[in-house]
């Protein structure tokens, strides 16, 4: 039984309140500022890497920036066509399911294009190369490679992970740079409706699956998280093979140690941990199966 009191109609509607365009966020004067730190310290996990000065740490900060925009690029990735092919059998039989999919997939298709820009600013105004894992199609195709069932709970984890870092991390930092501030809340305004479609998406999905269905679904969802896990673990060599391009910095062995420990954890927190514990998703995933819930809660205490 689900508990969540979504609609498609209700869900349009706010849809259609916000608007903003992606000249709204980023050209004409609006710049970055690479004095000011773009990730809140609970997502980036760099202070306590003491061996490191502090314009160092500053630096891996805004490397942690740059992921963050180029994760969320491959995210955005697969989560529009896997919206785009949901919506179109609703194109003639529910006209607000089906308004409401099609502005949730224009919207990705503007987050996509959003994070091209930033990175392309960010690449101009920081110096030196960053290396990110990739490509995005690679990616898309392993993902959607997965039943949808599991697909649209690895979309419904990422949205709601998207609301906790703005909500508990982001909006109240006074300390990072507003440009990139900006676009995070930009981001997060319609995230914030998203992922209430995809929950409606992955009701008429599980509507259609049995126990046995659902258990293989939340499996292969956890198949996904393994797949990102390891994709992030590349992504902290990436990040210190660029802090050591940006500082000159070379870490010794001890210190090198520290570090894939510290962003691993902060890596796993960020982008698994933060979304299989967020209550409505825990919640959906009782509404779903309470046995799919204790499987993922436990899968997430061993990452956490």
């Amino acid at each position: 039984m689900t508990t969540h009191g979504y609609s498609y109609q209700a869900t349009l509607a706010a849809s259609e309140r916000i608007k903003w365009r992606v000249e709204d966020v980023i050209g004409d004067g609006k710049q970055l500022d690479f004095s000011k730190p773009f990730m809140p310290e609970s997502l980036a996990r760099v202070e306590g890497l003491t061996f490191l000065g502090p314009h160092e740490r500053l630096v891996l900060n805004q490397i942690r920036g740059l992921g963050y925009l180029c994760t969320f690029g491959l995210v955005e990735e697969f989560i529009l066509p896997f919206v785009l092919d949901h919506a179109r059998p609703r194109l003639s039989r529910d006209p607000y399911a089906a308004r409401a999919l099609l502005a949730f997939a224009s919207e990705e298709a503007k987050h996509i294009h959003l994070f091209r820009r930033f990175r392309e600013e960010f690449e101009r105004g920081f110096g030196t190369p960053c290396a990110q894992i990739g490509p995005p199609e690679a990616v898309a195709k392993a993902v959607l490679a997965h039943q949808p069932l599991a697909v649209v709970l690895a979309i419904l984890h990422i949205e709601w992970m998207t609301q906790r870092h703005w909500i508990e991390a982001v909006q109240d930092d006074r300390e990072l740079d507003p440009q990139f501030k900006s676009l995070l809340r930009h981001h997060w305004m319609e995230e914030s409706q998203h992922a209430k479609l995809d929950t409606l998406m992955l009701d008429s999905l599980a509507a259609v699956s049995d126990a046995a269905g659902i258990d293989a679904a939340v499996e292969e969802y956890l198949e996904i998280g393994g797949m990102i896990d390891g994709a992030l673990a590349q992504q902290v060599t990436f990040d210190l093979e660029s802090l050591a391009r940006a500082t000159g910095r070379t870490l010794d062995a001890a210190e090198r140690a520290a570090f894939v420990a510290a962003q691993t954890q902060g890596q796993r927190w960020t982008y698994l941990g933060s979304g299989m514990t967020h209550p409505n998703f825990v919640a959906t995933l009782g509404d779903l199966r309470p046995a799919a819930a204790d499987r993922v809660a436990k899968v997430a205490q061993a990452l956490c």
